[in-house]
């Protein structure tokens, strides 16, 4: 449980500090005045302030103005969930300084607030490379000629609802071993044994999480095949492994296809919820998150670094939606001001985006009290272990 708890802090710290990263270095690289860049959030511990260009240590939480530095504050905080940089003038202050980020063009502020977007997207990319490059788990059909491929197995990819599989306890992403004792060396060899045991017990031996479970399965009729089946499909994965160039395109590509696939879902969530119709896909909150964080960290690192690479880009796609708080949201506002050709009125623009703030955190509330209700046997657990 701590072990998934440690886990949870790295990856969301990393996707934190990676975006907020982007932040800072592209202001830094426009001329915008980064006041403080922060490891973890406040309140401090510790900072590197600049006078009379040097770098001089010290203690406390003291607000940035009493601080007096000559360049960036760099800060060790508290709470270790990533970090934060305080841009100069990003609440449209300073307006008339050379060095504020209220003063610069248009284009140049765009670029600063999508810039942390772009870091999630490239934190993604590397990921998928270095699982490429290690080796990571998929299907080994028609792989190429460069490929390396260890660990071959026999995987359930997709579960009829109400089929006798599910019926019976089988997951997702269960290798399946054996049938009866019997060892299982193909596809075809498990579907020749399962049609001719109609309504038979079955004793199928799974691995799941590294541990070897053994399920009690009772194959029906499939009418569109006219045999028996178990309502799983399966297919022959293992551990494929390239070389660093092939990796690093695979990688590219990989962050492509993804993006696309996660553009397409957010397309039917807000398509469904706009007509009334049920949402289509299972969504999660921090909590969800976490749970299913320690059920990708139980399968080994290679999991790890493929769930990163899925939430660096969810978070990068989220954060652009051209929704109030988000950075696609200011980046909409700055679209507009170029379109009116003079800024919004900075009350009504800080109003907005207070209400989408305020609805972003309502809607972060729904979803985590029905993560705990859902993952309810999850905390019971972990309360166990804690008194």
């Amino acid at each position: 449980m701590l072990f998934t708890i440690v886990v949870f802090v790295i990856i969301l710290g990393l996707l934190v500090f990676v975006h907020e990263l982007g932040h800072f270095a592209t202001a830094r690289k426009l001329g915008v005045k980064a006041e403080e860049f922060g490891f973890g959030f406040p309140p401090r511990i510790c900072g590197w302030k600049k006078i009379n260009g040097k770098r001089i240590f010290f203690l406390g939480n003291k607000d940035i103005e009493h601080i007096k530095s000559e360049d960036t504050v760099y800060s060790f905080n508290w709470i270790p969930l990533g970090g934060f940089v305080k841009i100069k003038g990003e609440d449209g202050e300073n307006k008339s300084d050379q060095d504020s980020f209220a003063g610069k063009k248009i284009w140049k502020r765009a670029v600063i607030l999508s810039a942390g977007v772009f870091m999630n997207v490239v934190l993604c990319a590397v990921c998928l490379m270095i699982a490429f490059s290690l080796g990571a788990p998929q299907v080994v059909d028609g792989m190429d000629t460069g490929a390396v491929i260890e660990n071959q197995k026999i995987q359930v990819v997709s579960l009829t609802a109400f089929s006798p599989a599910k019926e019976a306890g089988v997951n997702l992403g269960d290798a399946i071993l054996k049938l009866d004792d019997q060892q299982i060396t193909s596809i075809e060899q498990i579907q020749e044994y399962v049609s001719a045991r109609d309504g038979q017990s079955i004793q199928l031996t799974v691995e799941r999480y590294g541990e070897e479970l053994t399920i009690a399965v009772v194959p029906q009729m499939v009418e569109e095949i006219k045999n028996a089946g178990l309502g799983v499909g399966l297919a022959e994965t293992g551990i494929v492994s390239y070389p660093w160039y092939k990796a690093i395109w695979l990688g590219i590509k990989g962050t492509y296809f993804m993006a696309v696939k996660i553009i397409v879902a957010f397309a039917l969530v807000i398509k469904n919820a706009v007509t009334g119709q049920p949402l289509g896909v299972d969504v999660a909150g921090p909590v969800g998150i976490a749970v299913m964080t320690g059920q990708v960290a139980r399968m080994g690192f290679i999991y790890i670094l493929q769930f990163t690479a899925l939430l660096s880009l969810n978070l990068a796609i989220i954060n652009f939606l051209p929704f109030p708080a988000l950075d696609g949201g200011r980046v909409l506002f700055l679209i507009i001001e170029k379109i009116k050709g003079s800024a919004v009125n900075q009350k009504v623009e800080q109003i907005v985006h207070t209400i989408g703030f305020v609805l972003l955190m309502v809607l972060i509330i729904v979803v985590t009290g029905r993560d705990i209700y859902k993952f309810k046997e999850f905390f019971v657990e972990l309360w166990q272990k804690i008194i």
